[in-house]
């Protein structure tokens, strides 16, 4: 590893080690140390004093040149650093901003769907579209915990169902619609996500996490919401 790594050019590299090793050198020595023409030792010295490593003195109308504190490179590299750090966090904003999420997982099986239903906890509001008592019956005890943890984070549900049988009570709001929408499909809404639910023997989810999908699924979610009965 040579000083190239910390942004100097192989010249001045040459050069400035040449003065740590050197100490106060005039322009001549530092070419035999270096190997470098006289006239690029004063380019090269001078680009060395713009960035704050070389000083001189004039002794009897000539430059000695001298190497300052190596430490000055590192607190340099943080002076950038430092300067930088407000610019990329600012890309990094618009980065995650303009970036879209999007995937489509497929789940199998109570595991899978309990991974499923824990991801929605980290969401303020879940609407739930076609809620049965399937999913209470086919997995009882972690509905419970599932309520409870909901009740610890606050997470809010809303749902639309036609089965009377569902009435949730922690914070949650239910509304009807009438059996002849009943749908064995139960969709869930949260975030940027949507998660699409079949119960029975081997119950499965589709969760597809697309931004305008969820958008688009929340507006018709809305929509049966103020058709359906309280």
């Amino acid at each position: 590893m040579d000083l190239k790594e910390a942004g100097l050019t192989g010249n001045e590299d040459l050069v400035y080690t040449a003065l740590v090793e050197l100490g106060s050198s005039l322009a001549g020595k530092i070419s035999r140390k270096t190997g470098l023409h006289r006239r690029t030792v004063y380019d090269v010295t001078e680009t060395l004093i713009q960035k704050g490593l070389v000083s001189y003195i004039l002794e009897n109308n000539r430059r000695v040149f001298t190497a300052v504190d190596p430490q000055r490179i590192l607190d340099s590299i943080d002076q950038k650093k430092n300067m930088l750090i407000p610019f990329i966090e600012g890309l990094k904003m618009k980065f995650n901003t303009t970036r879209r999420k999007e995937q489509t997982n497929f789940y199998r099986g109570k595991n899978g769907l309990k991974m499923v239903f824990e991801s929605q906890l980290d969401y303020p509001e879940i609407l739930i579209l076609g809620a049965t008592r399937e999913a209470y019956n086919a997995m009882p005890y972690y509905f419970k915990w599932f309520n409870e943890r909901r009740k610890e984070k606050k997470v809010k549900i809303r749902v639309i169902t036609s089965d009377k049988s569902i009435q949730p009570k922690i914070l949650a709001e239910t509304r009807y619609l009438s059996e002849k929408y009943s749908n064995p499909m139960v969709i869930n809404i949260y975030g940027d996500s949507v998660a699409m639910i079949l119960w029975g023997k081997k119950p499965f989810a589709l969760v597809v996490q697309q931004e305008e999908f969820a958008i688009g699924y929340k507006k018709y979610f809305e929509l049966l919401w103020k058709i359906a009965k309280k």
